[in-house]
């Protein structure tokens, strides 16, 4: 077995061929993998027709899986969510603002995997964001000040019972589990550590980062609205257009990405899971 790799312009995103997911894959094959995923945050591959059982099997070579709440899981499988939406459906499609995966956990995913079954004529993209370029593009002063920065994530927005019903969740063929727990807050540094390769990454995202710890409210607001708009521009971007039985895996630790529209009149129907992460950490011997 030898893989076949095409990066994307400037190494963001990779595909890669010359792998069979359905078979089981060893513990070489795996690393490779893995290296690759590191180095490109973004891989997917093409033409693997996967079975739930396949894309679990594939999911755990890389670790535990995540913890998935608010979206219900499959009734055979209680790892994988099923993101569809059908051809009538009105409201925006799921994922559709900008964000890291569950950024509100203590431990967010380290790994997201998305496998495509039914991919819509049009439309129907996902965006990815390089969150180490965001950073590594910041001005020297603003790194000194974010540094020393705490971020407030909560899931209160998408998932509290009001944001549930005010996002017409109720109108999705997905089904949807609002709790008040999404109105807990969790603390991470607004620059966060890769554990594996040790880059940094801005690490806030609009859907889950209300708040800058220990800010005025305004500041705040201010602060958040310019880092958002700029983890986003254009020049950080890999736009990612699928086919029926493809596999795409992105490092949630240094990624956001937004789910587009674009689609309606068809259907669109995927499978995801996560691979469980760590809790986000600023390595300050390594500054500067």
């Amino acid at each position: 077995m030898s893989l076949m790799v095409k990066p994307h312009p400037g190494e963001f995103a990779a595909a890669i061929t010359g792998v069979d997911l359905r078979q089981p894959l060893e513990v070489n094959v795996i690393a490779e993998i893995r290296a690759l995923w590191l180095r490109h945050q973004v891989i997917y591959f093409p033409d693997q027709p996967l079975n739930h059982s396949q894309l679990a099997a594939f999911t755990q070579a890389f670790g535990t899986f995540g913890v998935e709440p608010y979206v219900q899981v499959m009734d055979d499988y209680d790892h994988i969510i099923e993101v569809r939406r059908e051809p009538d459906e009105k409201v925006s499609p799921f994922g559709a603002s900008w964000h890291s995966d569950w950024s509100f956990q203590k431990s967010p995913p380290a790994a997201t995997i998305l496998h495509s079954k039914i991919t819509p004529p049009v439309g129907g993209e996902t965006w990815y964001a390089d969150s180490y370029a965001a950073f590594d593009a910041l001005e020297e002063a603003d790194r000194t000040q974010l540094e020393s920065l705490v971020a407030l994530h909560s899931a209160r927005g998408p998932y509290g019972p009001q944001g549930f019903f005010a996002g017409s969740g109720q109108d999705r063929s997905m089904t949807i589990l609002p709790s008040d727990e999404a109105f807990d807050i969790q603390e991470h540094p607004l620059i966060r550590s890769h554990p594996e390769t040790g880059r940094r990454a801005l690490w806030v995202n609009s859907v889950y980062t209300i708040a800058i710890k220990d800010m005025d409210e305004a500041q705040s607001r201010t602060l958040l609205k310019r880092l958002f708009a700029h983890s986003i521009e254009d020049r950080f971007i890999y736009r990612h257009r699928w086919a029926s039985d493809m596999l795409i895996m992105w490092d949630n630790r240094c990624v956001q990405h937004c789910a587009q529209g674009g689609y309606d009149g068809h259907r669109r129907l995927m499978h995801r899971t996560t691979v469980a992460g760590d809790p986000p950490y600023l390595d300050t011997a390594s500054a500067g």
